[in-house]
């Protein structure tokens, strides 16, 4: 069996969750070899995340600058799920390139489209084949709004490595226990535990195997919620607000993050340093950028982003004023979301690598290191 490398990226793991949550396995492999806090990349979404974690690059460099966005040229809005949207190499295709064998597991299945081009075996739990599921001590995936399916990514990842050796195994969870749960609730504990039971097999099972796990983004309490479009329209400017948060899964987080594309329309386009100074005059706004700021100081890549992007404080959410949440209209009780730059702290672990002279600092390393010290590429 080839030397192998598991690459687990727990959606939404905020580090505050190992301030209160016991994780004796995940403790236990930080000792042996490094625990660190790094960032993510802006905005603090998925999809910019995983991929740039598969492809060690930014999204300036990969492409994919939110979960979803607006084709300028045609005003279609669209889901970046699809492994056509990536520019950069990812790690699966590059060990494809180089002969090597790799292995995708996803909770969320719009990750197994969007990541899976190149690799060897892409499974997610929404699309689970019965080769893996009447497989022992894995069985049928849980309800994807669940605190168990993401032990059972893990889990599958360890049996299909039984049956198709791999160089590289990335294992990429959901953050419904995150977007649900704070920290100090008991049901992290127990998301966290499952977690951490699942890695502790996967460990017991495989021993020799290099792991590196981070998350794509942290998450916080949300209890502002700030119209832009409404916030232009006051002043005579009409801008249209495109969700970069906004995915399939939409009892996460009713589409509402931290962070905002905003198109302005045509006839008002001449009115972009207005707008710009309107919002950021508005309160509970943190960073406005134009499109070429954004480009140049948060690495997206210009082509796919709004004339300007809004950040939010670590309170604030931007959407609709209407917003239907799960309980009725108005921002959701007990929201919790991410996107802004309050959600970028996320942990950096790694265990039985060669990790001398190597800095990890950002989510991304993980990929880099990949590319660098595991398939030399």
């Amino acid at each position: 069996m080839p030397d192998t490398t598991v690459v687990i990226c727990v959606d939404g793991l905020d580090p505050e969750y190992f301030d209160v949550c016991d994780a004796p396995n995940i403790r236990a492999l930080g000792r042996q070899g490094f625990f660190e806090i790094g960032k993510s990349m802006m905005p603090s979404v998925t999809n910019v995340n995983n991929v740039s974690l598969v492809t060690a690059s930014y999204p300036a460099v990969h492409g994919i600058s939110s979960n979803y966005r607006k084709i300028r040229e045609t005003g279609q809005e669209v889901y970046m799920e699809s492994s056509e949207y990536i520019l950069a190499e990812t790690m699966f295709q590059a060990a494809q390139r180089l002969d090597r064998r790799s292995i995708l597991v996803t909770s969320k299945d719009k990750l197994r489209t969007l990541l899976s081009d190149g690799a060897t075996v892409a499974v997610s739990s929404e699309q689970a084949p019965s080769w893996v599921t009447d497989a022992p001590g894995v069985g049928a995936p849980p309800e994807i709004y669940s605190l168990e399916v993401n032990g059972w990514a893990i889990r599958a990842a360890s049996f299909i490595m039984t049956q198709q050796p791999a160089d590289i195994v990335y294992i990429t969870t959901t953050d419904f226990a995150m977007h649900t749960y704070a920290p100090d609730e008991p049901e992290s504990q127990q998301h966290i535990t499952i977690l951490d039971t699942a890695i502790g097999d996967l460990l017991d099972a495989h021993p020799d195997v290099t792991v590196l796990i981070t998350a794509d983004h942290g998450m916080s309490r949300k209890t502002r919620l700030i119209d832009l479009s409404e916030v232009l329209k006051d002043h005579g400017i009409d801008g249209e607000q495109v969700p970069i948060i906004k995915d399939r899964y939409v009892l996460h987080h009713s589409n509402l993050g931290g962070c905002m594309f905003i198109y302005l329309s045509p006839e008002h386009s001449d009115r972009l340093d207005e707008a710009v100074g309107v919002l950021r005059a508005t309160e509970g706004v943190e960073d406005t950028y134009t499109r070429d700021e954004a480009a140049e100081k948060l690495r997206l890549y210009h082509d796919r982003i709004g004339d300007i992007v809004v950040t939010g404080g670590p309170d604030v959410v931007f959407g609709p004023a209407d917003v239907s949440g799960p309980l009725g209209e108005g921002l959701p009780p007990r929201l919790r979301s991410h996107a802004s730059a309050h959600e970028q702290a996320i942990p950096l672990i790694g265990y039985n690598g060669d990790f001398d002279g190597f800095e990890f600092n950002e989510n991304r390393d993980l990929g880099r290191y990949v590319f660098e010290r595991v398939l030399g590429a």
